[in-house]
Order: C-alpha cells, then structure tokens, then sequence
C-alpha cells in the first residue's frame, strides 16, 4: 500500500504557478503507482495568504486551477489544500480529496490560527474517508488534537497535511505528536508539509511516515524540496534524521534569504561591514543563499574604530569573496555636526552624536541600494532588538534582518558552525569584545549586562513569559532584571519600526509577541 508524499515549495497567491509542479507529480510513476499522492496544506494559494485570502478573485483562480486538477484525476487520488467557500457556511481553509474525475471529500480546518480567524469560518475538523477498503483520518496539523479525543472512528491511517511555520524547537515537537497518534490510534501515519521561504516565514518540511508499530519508514529531509513512494506495510526502519537546531536555523536562514531574493525577483545585497560578528554572519549567510558576485560590502569607519575593524572586514570579504568598498564617515560627521552646532550650541557631546554616526552609515547603505538596485541586509540580533540597542532609521535600516531573531549568544554558536570546517569568519571577528564603535573606547558592556547573562534573562521573559519574580526566583539579580524587562518594555515602539525578520524563534517580535506600545 503506497502513499505518494509530495514535499514541495509553494507559490503564495499564484495558483496558476503552484498548477505546474502539482500537474508534474501526478504525471509521475511514483504518483500512478500509489494509493493516494499527497500535498501540504494550502497547496494552491500558500500559507500565510493574509487578508487576500478574501477576495474573490483569488477565490475564483483558485477554483478554476481545481477544476483543472479534477480534470487530470484520472485513475488517480489526491490531497490538495486550498481557500474555498463552503455553502451556508462561509470561506475555509479545506483540504480537496479527489478521485477519478470528481471531489470525494473536503475537509475543513476547525482550529484556526489568530490570523486565520479573521479571514476563514471554523470548519468541521479532521474526517474519516473510505477509499481501496481503507479507513483514512485527514486532517490538518493543528486539528490532530481530535484523533486522541476518540471524536472519530479508528482508522486504518493517519494524513496530516501541514503547512507549519518553522521554528527551531518545531521539528522535534511534531515528531514527538507524530509517535503518540500513532502509538494511541496503533493506525500508519503520513505527515506532509511544505517548504520554503515567505517572507519572514521559514517552512521546513520534514514529512514523515510511520506505520503502526511506530516504525519511521521513510524521513524527508529538511529545507528541500522532495518527493516519493512509502510503503505503509512495511516493517523495517530507515535511517532517522535528527539534526541540531543550529543546522537547522543555518540551512533555514539561507533559504529563507534565497526565497526572498527569488520569490521578490531581486539579485543583489549590499551591508555593512563593521568588522563585528552580527555583520559578518549576515554577510556569510547572503553569500550560501544568493552567491558571492551578488553581495556587496561597505567598511564606513569613523574616528573611533579600530584598525582591526577594517582589517577584520576585508579579511571576511576576501574570504567570501565579496567585493567591498571603504567610505570613512568622518568627514560626513564633521559636516553634520558644524551644521547642528548653531542649533545645539553650547550643549555637551552626547548619544546625540553617536546616533548621527549610525545614520550617516544607513544612509550610505541605502544610497548604495538606490543607485545600484540592490537590497540592503539588516544586521541587528534579537538581543539588541530587544534593548533598543540600536538607532533608529541608522543601522535599524533595511529590508530583510536575517539573524533578528537569534539572540546575541545564538549569533555566536551558528558563527561557530559556519566555521566548522574551515575559517570563513576571522577568529579575531568572534574573540574580540563586541563594540559599536561610537564614542573612543565604547564596548557593548557599557551598556548591556554580559550577553550570557541578559540573554538567558531575556529567553526567560520573552521565550517562557517569565515575570521579573519568577526569573528573579531563578537566582537572578533582581536589579538587574528589572533593568532589563523595562529596557524591554521601553523600546517596543523601537521594534515596530525595524526591518522584517526571518522568524527561528518559537516567540519573534512582531510576529508572535505583540504587547502595546503604551
């Protein structure tokens, strides 16, 4: 009993294009060999479709690359997602089962997603189907919960459409939902999910099968797409992939940032590089996604940095092999402060000054971006997002931020592991105490506690939603953790003006965390 399972990326808001590689996989052997061919959810339209999901137009391509499925179901059976309004009931996320030419089933998602509320009615959740003597549950991901509430009759298999959003503890906890429906139900398993990157949203794959002694039978890798038969009746294992969460974040970044590039039809990266660790593993990861010829770097040092700065720099650029150039800031630096000084008078240097140096420095950035088409890469981390660490419209600027989910420490472990091999980011980039260069002598320690420290403070806050008494019962100083969750609390209206982020975290700002600004 084969099931063929059909782990692939999917065009958001383009059922036409997203028509091409379905008709392309039910056109295979492994599709006419097999019981069923199975795709993620939302095949046709994408996830997450936001508000398009309602308009009608969208509605109504999506219905008519349906009807051409249809069409083509001869001799065949298939699991494929879509928007679709159900009579008397409204618009849903549905799972379409077809077969010989017609819709057998349609199963609708009953536990929606805060976004998905706005937009889609609750359905009626996961439904058994009798198909080749077969008694099969399918479902979406998140209304599996009803297989242990003994809601349905017992299956002979499990179909788990999923479209999951990816986050770094994601992976083990589906595979963990995965053993206990199938060790609770003693039913065979197909999960599929889909691939890629949209946007700030990384989809991993991963799809999975099982039969009903809990065997894995077969175990898709992650971040590629992929495709083949599993024979449900088998009984030997195969090999388990189990990778680290920080090969995970690595390859998910990287094609997040090559979907972006492609998905958006653009080519070319510029940043900044400071000769510090967050821009040089920005610059690491442009290269693996959209190649070395495609990234540019700027080294736009002012009075107070160092000449291991710009020598750190160039070492990572000749390394990547990206081409740089150096534009000293200073002069721009003086022009702007002899231009303020009738303004300022006789008022003492202060954080004034230091954020003008960060946005002469955005704006060489995006002058850069204009002239040359090109999109400037944001190198803040999640650490310094979460203290407003940073200026605001200087290096806050851009329109991706690749690592703005990882905290500070986070940033250090992938540089480690993009290093594993051999060094591609300078040991003295790494080792050296982390500094934004803006006034003589200035380290990130004069102002942040130790990042060990504030990073295990704020994984506790904002991760687990830890009040200060409860990481203060953790062994914590309460000093200094009351000094950070106000940090914390301050700049919220800071991070709503940064550039979008790639999320890997279970809890990102902006996406997952949404607290009032006032």
């Amino acid at each position: 009993m084969k099931i063929h399972i059909v782990q692939h990326d999917i065009r958001s808001i383009q059922p036409e294009e997203n028509l091409k590689w379905i008709a392309e996989q039910l056109n295979t052997k492994e599709s006419s060999e097999a019981l069923l061919t199975v795709f993620p959810a939302c095949t046709l339209c994408g996830y997450p479709v936001f508000g398009a999901a309602a308009y009608t137009d969208l509605q109504k391509r999506s219905q008519s690359v349906l009807q051409q499925l249809i069409s083509m179901s001869d001799h065949r059976a298939f699991l494929v997602g879509m928007p679709l309004q159900i009579q008397d009931k409204g618009l849903c996320n549905a799972i379409v089962f077809v077969q010989n030419n017609a819709i057998r089933g349609i199963i609708t998602k009953k536990y929606l997603a805060p976004d998905e509320q706005k937009y889609f009615v609750r359905g009626e959740g996961v439904q058994v189907i009798q198909y080749q003597e077969q008694s099969i549950a399918i479902g979406f991901y998140e209304d599996l919960k009803e297989l242990s509430k003994g809601h349905i009759e017992q299956p002979d298999i499990v179909v788990c459409c999923g479209c999951n959003v990816f986050d770094y503890n994601k992976p083990y906890r589906t595979r963990y939902r995965m053993h206990k429906i199938v060790e609770n139900l003693n039913a065979s398993l197909i999960y599929v999910n889909r691939v890629g990157g949209e946007g700030q949203y990384l989809f991993a794959g991963g799809s999975m099968a099982m039969n009903a002694a809990g065997s894995v039978l077969c175990q898709f890798p992650y971040f590629e797409e992929h495709s083949g038969n599993v024979d449900l009746q088998l009984l030997a294992s195969c090999e388990d992939e189990k990778p680290e969460a920080v090969a995970l974040v690595h390859k998910g970044i990287v094609m997040g940032l090559r979907d972006y590039f492609r998905k958006n039809g653009l080519t070319r990266a510029v940043l900044g590089l400071s000769g510090g660790v967050d821009s040089a593993l920005v610059c690491a990861l442009a290269v693996e996604a959209i190649g070395a010829e495609n990234v540019h770097g700027l080294l736009m040092p002012s009075q107070y940095s160092t000449d291991h700065s710009v020598s750190d720099a160039q070492q990572l650029a000749e390394n990547l092999g990206v081409a740089y150039d150096i534009v000293p800031i200073k002069p721009l630096f003086d022009t702007l402060r002899q231009t303020m000084q009738p303004v300022f008078a006789d008022r003492p240097e202060d954080v004034t000054e230091e954020n003008m140096q960060a946005r002469i420095r955005g704006m060489i950035v995006m002058s850069y971006a204009n002239k040359f088409g090109a999109i400037a890469l944001n190198t803040t981390n999640k650490s310094e997002a979460a203290m407003g660490y940073g200026t605001l419209y200087g290096d806050s600027c851009g329109a991706i931020g690749p690592i703005a989910d990882l905290y500070k420490t986070e940033v250090y472990q992938l540089c480690d592991y993009i290093n594993r091999d051999r060094e591609i980011i300078p040991y003295n980039t790494i080792h050296k105490a982390p500094s934004a260069e803006l006034r003589p002598n200035q380290k990130d320690s004069d102002s942040l506690p130790d990042y060990e420290l504030l990073d295990a403070v704020l994984n506790m806050h904002i991760e687990e939603q830890m009040s200060l008494d409860e990481i203060v019962a953790e062994g914590y100083d309460e000093e200094v953790v009351a000094s950070v969750l106000k940090k914390v609390r301050l700049n919220e209206w800071k991070r709503l003006q940064f550039a979008p982020l790639i999320k890997v975290s279970p809890m990102s700002f902006g996406l997952d965390r949404r607290v009032p600004i006032s």
